[in-house]
């Protein structure tokens, strides 16, 4: 993660009117903005007053409109960061192979130059149930719509960044493929598509692209340079996703009653000596360990012995130590159920893997955990072919709950809810949740930080806050009530909390009634599901205050969700659109459109998952 550049800004020459305009401007946008307006900025001073108004800027080069032909412009829409930084390590080196290159995030992507696109290039993640990132939105519905252009000039490749434990893995770049070439473009590279493990995949999609980019914008044998882009680049930490800081436990605390059914934790890790930095709203991100129970399972329904040395990609190791550290084995795949019902030629699992069967193969795969298929549907399978098929295990993100200038940097906070259920006759656990929950002093926790620039307070203090988390989803907003305080932000802070019982679900409750005692958080509008007759949720009592919340939201509000994405958030999205529309005057699409300005202007961020 690139640390905050801490410079002492100049004197102002403007007024206090424009100042403030200013700081309304760059509200909510991340630091790649910022450097983007930096340069805009930059190269208007030096060109005005004849030519500003032709000059269009990314983060890597400065190109003029019209003048696309000879660059490849590299589009990324992101929700975690991972399409992003394949997107940053693909420009670097056509930069280096001699190309021009822009680098733009979708959000910014100025959608009336498509027309004269040449060489496009868009890595994109699906997220949930086949959606786009929330700063790709605009992108996608621009291109998806009517106003699109003809681009029969256009030379294109896609690489969809998806999950194959989500039924629709990469709907975003299938359907964005498809409309390019609908609108007569034509593909200069094969779609790529890369799972969890994306990084041989987008390594050796971005060569063959970086190849085929060079002969069609006629630089061959280029000689090798190296980029100067525009933006600061600080050092980064040595710790990071391929070279994880392990942790120490300073606290590990249930933060549920005794007799809830559910398990979750407060957990504290120490970063001391490790350099990371974090801001609220980024991400933790966890290399976990899967339960030896499970590992046993495994062990058990196979039948195969945990000693066995396994060797593959170049390491030898006990078939035990590649299920326990080196394979997921929680979250059931496509592939794996495809070489499943290979293996046992059993006729209801090839059904659901034929084309029109989508529903039962998402019921499928929400419902099943990869052992439960080994034991509805058994087959011999050999510890070799088992390593190869099992998808790598991966790292979980947590977004953090604690803000640093009040914990301080060598100290880190998660919520963790830990994921233990009986069902198909036996009890299952998530990967990672069930490492933290058993983590203490004797195993550190192999962590790096991801930064959610796209979940940002706004850098204008006087702006207000709503924020929205039920369940775990609280954890960033703890942060962010943190934060502001410790930063005397003059706003207004407006949390919506919900979970199932009163009494035993109530997170962080005793933080919250001293943050209204003092004055940190000024409204607090609960709903516990469980604890009426009829089922009450969040998007309910954002409805019942839509008429206020429509008025914080019209004069400058910026609105945050955190939490599940396949049906809280969904549903969230909904009752804020009836309340715009409701309370605005507008129509349903003009509503649409109005929250789809809030995504784009960053006044309104989701962290779901």
């Amino acid at each position: 993660m690139n640390a905050a550049l801490k410079l002492p800004l100049p004197a102002p020459t403007l007024d206090a009117d424009r100042l403030a305009q200013l700081a309304a401007l760059t509200s909510g946008l991340s630091s790649a903005d910022l450097y983007w307006i930096a340069a805009y900025s930059a190269a208007l001073a030096a060109r005005l007053p004849e030519q500003a108004g032709r000059i269009v800027v990314s983060e890597s080069s400065v190109a003029e409109v019209g003048q696309t032909a000879g660059c490849l412009s590299i589009v990324y829409g992101s929700q975690t960061g991972n399409s992003r930084r394949v997107a940053e390590q693909l420009a670097a080196r056509a930069e280096a192979a001699g190309l021009t290159v822009r680098l733009l995030r979708t959000g910014v992507y100025p959608v009336r130059e498509l027309a004269q696109e040449r060489h496009l290039v868009v890595v994109i993640s699906s997220q949930g149930d086949g959606d786009p990132p929330d700063d790709a939105i605009g992108f996608i519905e621009f291109i998806a719509g009517k106003r699109a252009p003809k681009l029969p000039l256009l030379k294109f490749a896609v690489l969809g960044l998806g999950d194959s434990s989500y039924p629709k893995f990469c709907a975003v770049s299938r359907e964005l493929d498809a409309r390019l070439i609908e609108l007569g473009a034509s593909r200069f590279a094969p779609a790529g598509e890369a799972d969890v493990d994306f990084d041989t995949t987008a390594a050796e999609w971005s060569a063959g692209v970086l190849e085929t980019a060079r002969e069609g914008l006629s630089v061959p044998n280029a000689p090798t340079r190296h980029a100067s882009p525009l933006h600061a680049v600080s050092a980064s930490p040595h710790y990071s996703r391929d070279n994880p800081f392990p942790a120490s436990v300073l606290e590990n605390q249930r933060i549920v009653s005794r007799d809830s059914d559910r398990d979750v934790r407060h957990i504290e890790l120490s970063l001391e000596g490790s350099g990371l930095q974090y801001e609220p709203g980024d991400a933790i991100g966890v290399w976990p360990r899967n339960p030896p129970m499970l590992v046993e399972q495994w062990l058990s329904a196979l039948k195969l012995d945990g000693t066995v040395e396994v060797e593959h990609d170049g390491r030898r190791l006990p078939l035990a130590r590649w299920l326990s550290h080196e394979r997921e084995l929680t979250r059931l795949t496509r592939p794996l159920v495809a070489a499943q019902a290979a293996a046992t030629r059993h006729g209801e699992l090839q059904r659901v893997l034929e084309p029109g069967q989508q529903p039962a193969f998402a019921a499928l795969l929400e419902s099943h955990q990869p052992i439960d298929l080994l034991r509805q549907f058994p087959a011999a399978w050999d510890a070799t072919r088992l390593v190869a098929t099992l998808r790598p295990l991966t790292p979980r993100l947590y977004s953090i709950a604690s803000s640093a200038r009040v914990v301080g940097s060598d100290e880190v906070h998660l919520t963790v809810g830990v994921v233990e259920y009986f069902a198909h006759q036996s009890t299952h656990y998530g990967a990672a949740s069930a490492f933290l929950a058993n983590a203490g002093d004797d195993v550190p926790v192999p962590v790096f930080i991801e930064s959610n620039e796209r979940f940002r307070l706004p850098i204008d203090g006087s702006r207000d806050v709503i924020m929205i988390g039920p369940g775990t989803g609280i954890a960033p907003f703890r942060a962010f009530v943190q934060e502001r305080q410790a930063t005397a932000a003059s706003g207004r802070n407006w949390l919506f909390f919900g979970n199932r019982h009163f009494t035993q679900d109530f997170l962080y409750q005793l933080e919250w009634q001293e943050a209204l005692h003092s004055g940190a958080l000024h409204r607090l509008d609960l709903t516990f599901s469980r604890d009426a007759a009829s089922k009450v949720y969040v998007q309910q009592r954002l409805r019942e205050h839509g008429r206020e919340l429509y008025a914080w939201l019209r004069d400058g509000a910026h609105i945050y969700v955190c939490g599940d994405s396949a049906h809280m958030a969904r549903d969230v999205n909904e009752a804020l659109l009836d309340i715009i529309a409701t309370h605005g005057g507008l129509s349903v699409e003009d509503a649409r459109a109005w929250l789809t300005e809030l995504l784009q202007q960053g006044r309104y961020a989701r962290d779901v998952y």
